[in-house]
Order: structure tokens, then C-alpha cells, then sequence
């Protein structure tokens, strides 16, 4: 399931920086760990997207001007989002880097209708390579349309499937048809404007800090549905769980796809009812669009 975390921004113009799910990483495991949950602690099957919202850039990074910002959370477990959104609204008062943040309701995702070939867009980079101490590695170029790039991506997808327990031996060598095409067309315009559309990006992992390049862009996927909607709910390449490789359908209407989302915590309904007054313009910004604020950097 896919859960739209709406928060309301306290000091609007503050800043992230560009290059920012690290932060977040290191807030939602900060949270997972509180909660006490033991079964949680090392669950890495969850996906969350880049903070969502009316941004201007600077040199300092991405300042954030609409009075809500959207943070996208996966999962296919509901019991793990629970827990997570519980203890959420258990913090009023967020400060992630020099945001300061409330927690204010949350939106569930309609599944969209997946089929076996399905173009994506990132609303969070894409990582091919996990780099090992001390090696650079994680920060080769790879050019996307290689078949070194949708391998990499087959590899790890498959490596994470098998590793989940959820399917069998006759589903998993049923799963050898991969292939992801990326828009050459929009990767060769963003070339043409002197624009990036991979990056180098920092990652925490036991206290280490690596770096890795992360990819923005669209691209075609061809698999089976089990492939896609594992890929939907769980992300994309290496690092999901530390906020890399988030997917949106290309051209949906987000706005149109959401209903209230009620998680189970008695006596407390974390939504906004349908009865409140319309937002303007919609704030938060949906973000499904892989052209991302990062461009400008």
C-alpha cells in the first residue's frame, strides 16, 4: 500500500538540501527504532519518496513555500505502515534539516490497474550499484540505454524477491522476462539543456556514509505483474529502503487517485475529513513528474 503523509510546513521558506533523502532516511529509522518493535527494526521492504511541495532553488537548496509538503510512504506490509504513521503522529513538531514540520493527515493511494509493460517516472533517484567501504564503485556512470543499466536493475529486483519469501521457486523462474527501456527522448533533451538527470548522492548505511549515483528519468518497464507490483510498492534498484528508486505511473492524476486513510490507532483519525474547505491549487505539489526541482542544481 502506498500512504500519502501530509504535513503542514511552520516556517515557509526554509530549506533542504537538494540532495535530501538521507535526512529523511535518518528521521523515518529514527522513528522505526522508538516504537520499540522489534519486528520492524531491520524491515527494509518499504519505499518513501523526496519531500513534495512548492519549492524555489537557491545555492542552499530547495526552499519550500506551500503551507503543506507530502511525504510518499510504500509498503506492502500494513501493519509496518501503521506502526510507522503511529509513531509519526506521536512527534508534533518534525525539524528535518531546517524545516519544521506537523504531521496533519494522511491520504491512501488507489492502486492503480498495473500491466506488463508500464512507464514509470522517479519521485526519488534511482541507485544501480551498492558500493562496498572504501570503493568508489557506486558512482560509475552507467548510460541507460545499455543493458548493463536494466541487468543491474533485473539483478537486484530478482535478489530482493527471492530474499522476501512471498513467492515460490516455479513463480520466480517464471519472472525471466525484464526489461527497462528508458525515454531516451527526455534523457537526450535534458543532455541538449545542460541539465543532469544523474547525480551523486549520499548514503548512510551502519553509520557509514557512501556515495552512489542516482538516475531521474522515465522509462518503460516490461515485466510480469507480480514483477511490477513488487517494484510499485517495495521501489526500484539498490537503497529502496533508505528512500531510493520510488515510482509513480507516468501521466496519472494523483490528485484523483487518493481516499482518506484511517491507519489502526483508536480513538484517533489522522485524515482530514472530506467536509474541509478545498486546498488551493493543491499545495503539496504531487511531484509525479520525473522532471524533479533537482534539474536546476
Amino acid at each position: 500500500m502506498r500512504i500519502r503523509l501530509i504535513f503542514s510546513l511552520k516556517n515557509k521558506g526554509a530549506y533542504l538540501p537538494f540532495h535530501h533523502q538521507y535526512i529523511l532516511a535518518q528521521f523515518l529509522k529514527g522513528l522505526i527504532v522508538k516504537g520499540g518493535q522489534e519486528e520492524f527494526f531491520n524491515y527494509n521492504y518499504f519505499n518513501f519518496s523526496g519531500l513534495k511541495g512548492q519549492t524555489k532553488v537557491s545555492r542552499s537548496g530547495l526552499h519550500y513555500y506551500s503551507s503543506l509538503v507530502t511525504l510518499v510512504v510504500s509498503a506492502p506490509d500494513e501493519a509496518f505502515i501503521d506502526y510507522l504513521l503511529e509513531q509519526v503522529f506521536k512527534t508534533p513538531k518534525i525539524e528535518l534539516g531546517n524545516l519544521i514540520l506537523s504531521p496533519e493527515y494522511t491520504e491512501k493511494e488507489i492502486e492503480p490497474p498495473l500491466e506488463t509493460s508500464n512507464k514509470f517516472v522517479c519521485i526519488s533517484p534511482l541507485v544501480l550499484l551498492t558500493p562496498t567501504f572504501d570503493d568508489e564503485s557506486g558512482k560509475r556512470f552507467i548510460n541507460p540505454d545499455t543493458d548493463e543499466f536494466s541487468d543491474l536493475l533485473y539483478e537486484s529486483t530478482l535478489t530482493r524477491m527471492e530474499k522476501s519469501g512471498w513467492y515460490d521457486q516455479e513463480q520466480m523462474e517464471s519472472f525471466y522476462k525484464f526489461q527497462v527501456v528508458p525515454d531516451m527522448n527526455y534523457v537526450n533533451k535534458l543532455r541538449e539543456q545542460q541539465k543532469k538527470f544523474a547525480r551523486i548522492y549520499s548514503v548512510y548505511d551502519m553509520d557509514v556514509k557512501y556515495e552512489v549515483r542516482g538516475y531521474t528519468l522515465p522509462f518503460t518497464l516490461y515485466a510480469a505483474g507480480e514483477v511490477q507490483d513488487f517494484v510499485f510498492k517495495c521501489g526500484l534498484g539498490a537503497f529502496t529502503h533508505k528512500g531510493f528508486g520510488m515510482l509513480d505511473l507516468a501521466n496519472n492524476m494523483p490528485s484523483q487517485r487518493t481516499e482518506p486513510y484511517k491507519f489502526k490507532r483508536e480513538g484517533f483519525v489522522p485524515y482530514r475529513s472530506q467536509s474541509h474547505e478545498p486546498r488551493k491549487n493543491d499545495e503539496r505539489a504531487e511531484g509525479n513528474s520525473s522532471s524533479s526541482e533537482e534539474e536546476n542544481d
